[in-house]
């Protein structure tokens, strides 16, 4: 099997891939698809049955000098030249109306069925992506995905309505041409058909070589969507660093590369239309050549001719636009062969079977020789052993790469442990239903994501069963709300992308207020306090304090002032727990924390 031929194949089968793993959709729309289809042969048998009352004036009226011989059916005969003449010149407008009413509903309703079949696609494969492990998408370009999300799924929905459908119309009215063609003349019949070998030829090595430039052009369109949401994501580092220039210059060399691959794609596809159209003059000057002789013979009559040739014409613009509509779809195969591929990448971090809602938690939280890695072989954490009980305060500490953060990512199961377990009150992580457990955690973060939502909606994500009194009462409890009534909406405000329009106190605020509005046993503060001035930390330190009132609370810091009133200090350093115990413990044992600490604090030692 030569590469052509391999390249087809895989185009049907992608193709079937494709209709596998949507066909719950596509059975939602059957009654509309199946309008579609009706609709789509009516409009394709009155469009072979145009050139007929041609042929009868032609040969019944014209040749006939207008003598109109009987014909035997005697409705025909008694109307007379005028009378024959007006019917089948209503037959022409009769046959263009039905065939054009056909073709809007026809058109229609596969446009509606393409909206709401990729309106579903999209939807899934949004949910899909959110529900992915973070460890795939540690590993994607998210201006990658963004592009499938968007630009994969309407290339779907505009092929399905723009190719897919035209190009059934051209094979049906193509079957309907030979097949009366044959009827009329076989002898013409052969010699239109001697051609296709060479058409199919050519479509088949330039289909091949267009879905080739397609492919490649998609690849440099993600790495240019990749580096200009990487850019725009960071842009305010871009321009601290004075970045512009050298990623400007990296995404202008995507562009140029992506250009050259359009513009080879739009050669491809002239030069393939211009070669069906040189063998189509070819094939209509043969059949002109033969069909005067069989005229000549008396085999055929010129209304015939006129027919055949009719339907040369015809199906010379399918013909042409199959060499078209063919790249079309093959492009839009690559486009869902690449949302198939993401909805088949499972998430790592699922429900297991068996899975339990969580009753409400009462914070005992024990770590049993917990080791972890991420992508590579080397253990980010190593035999984590510690116990919280329901209600304590926990500080991790120790230095920047340590682990921390990673270890408080296994509790709220954002990854799973290599070994070991991590149990809440005496059960597995693994045994609660993600979403049950998720919900019982709160957790403020260093630098606070906020959505561009209004700031009641941005308190409310916490829990979307909030009342409005309740996302009140968590503000107040976060400082906050005094802040939000002197903007210009209060509540009502929208914020900028990742709240950009307030100061990083202020966000912050409005974060712990996310945190609280959740009532969650457990709270995790992942150095909440980082580059915050002294005015500004002190409200943050207050509305946290009245956060974590009562729940088993786990707090990363770097500060190690900060965990002094903690009732258990866990100090991690190269992902090992080298010291555990309070801060009176640790302090009399003399060793890594007390050594950090002296260093790093020295009046805080004297003054106790």
């Amino acid at each position: 099997m030569n590469q052509s031929s391999k390249n087809q194949k895989r185009i049907v089968s992608g193709g079937w891939r494709i209709v596998q793993k949507f066909w719950p959709q596509i059975r939602q729309e059957r009654l509309t698809i199946a309008t579609s289809l009706l609709a789509l042969i009516v409009k394709t048998i009155f469009h072979l049955l145009e050139p007929w009352p041609l042929k009868f004036m032609f040969d019944q009226i014209i040749l006939a000098d207008f003598n109109v011989e009987p014909t035997g059916i005697k409705i025909i005969d008694d109307l007379g030249i005028m009378g024959l003449l007006t019917v089948l010149a209503l037959t022409i407008v009769a046959i263009v109306c039905v065939r054009a009413v056909a073709a809007y509903y026809s058109s229609v309703s596969i446009a509606l069925a393409a909206t709401n079949i990729m309106t579903e696609i999209r939807n899934r494969l949004y949910y899909h992506l959110q529900h992915l492990s973070l460890s795939f998408h540690s590993r994607a370009k998210s201006g990658d995905l963004i592009t499938h999300v968007t630009y994969d799924i309407e290339r779907l929905r505009k092929v399905t309505v723009i190719a897919i459908v035209p190009l059934l119309t051209n094979i049906l009215t193509i079957v309907g041409i030979l097949g009366v063609m044959f009827w009329i003349s076989w002898q013409k019949s052969l010699i239109a058909a001697s051609t296709l070998p060479l058409f199919l030829i050519s479509t088949l090595y330039m289909g091949k070589r267009i879905e080739h430039s397609a492919r490649v052009q998609r690849k440099r369109e993600g790495a240019m969507a990749a580096t200009a949401a990487e850019a725009i994501g960071a842009i305010k580092v871009v321009q601290a660093l004075s970045l512009a220039k050298m990623l400007g210059s990296t995404f202008s060399g995507h562009n140029q590369n992506s250009l050259k691959e359009g513009v080879q794609t739009q050669k491809l596809r002239a030069a393939q239309e211009r070669i069906v159209e040189v063998l189509l003059a070819v094939t209509t000057a043969l059949v002109l050549w033969r069909g005067v002789q069989l005229i000549q013979q008396g085999a055929i009559t010129p209304g015939d001719l006129l027919v055949f040739i009719t339907y040369l014409k015809m199906a010379f613009r399918p013909m042409r636009q199959f060499a078209k509509y063919t790249g079309q779809i093959a492009k839009a195969t690559a486009s869902g062969e690449r949302i198939v591929d993401l909805l088949e990448i499972e998430p790592t971090i699922k429900d297991v079977r068996g899975a339990i809602s969580a009753s409400p938690f009462r914070g005992a939280v024990r770590f049993e020789n917990v080791s972890f890695a991420y992508e590579d072989e080397n253990l980010t954490l190593k035999n984590i052993d510690f116990d919280v009980k329901p209600g304590q305060r926990v500080a991790i500490v120790g230095s920047s790469g340590g682990g921390k953060s990673t270890l408080v990512s296994l509790l709220l199961r954002l990854y799973d442990p290599l070994e070991g377990r991590i149990l809440i009150d005496d059960h597995d992580l693994r045994e609660y239903q993600l979403d049950s457990l998720r919900g019982q955690i709160s957790i403020v973060l260093q630098e606070s994501v906020l959505f561009a939502v209004s700031i009641f909606d941005n308190i409310a994500y916490g829990s979307l069963e909030a009342k409005e009194s309740e996302v009140i009462a968590a503000a107040k409890l976060a400082n906050a709300h005094d802040f939000i009534m002197q903007l210009p909406e209060g509540y009502d405000t929208v914020l900028g992308e990742r709240g950009a329009t307030l100061s990083g106190g202020q966000r912050q605020r409005i974060a712990i207020a996310r945190a609280a509005v959740r009532q969650a046993p457990i709270v995790i503060l992942d150095e909440p306090t980082v580059g915050l001035d002294n005015q500004n930390e002190q409200a943050v330190s207050e509305a946290l304090a009245r956060l974590t009132q009562n729940c088993t609370t786990f707090l990363i810091t770097h500060d190690l002032r900060n965990a002094k009133s903690a009732d258990l200090i866990v100090y991690i350093e190269s992902g090992r727990i080298m010291e555990k115990g309070t801060y009176q413990e640790l302090m009399q044992l003399g060793e890594r924390y007390a050594s950090l600490f002296n260093t790093s604090h020295p009046l805080s030692n004297i003054h106790g």
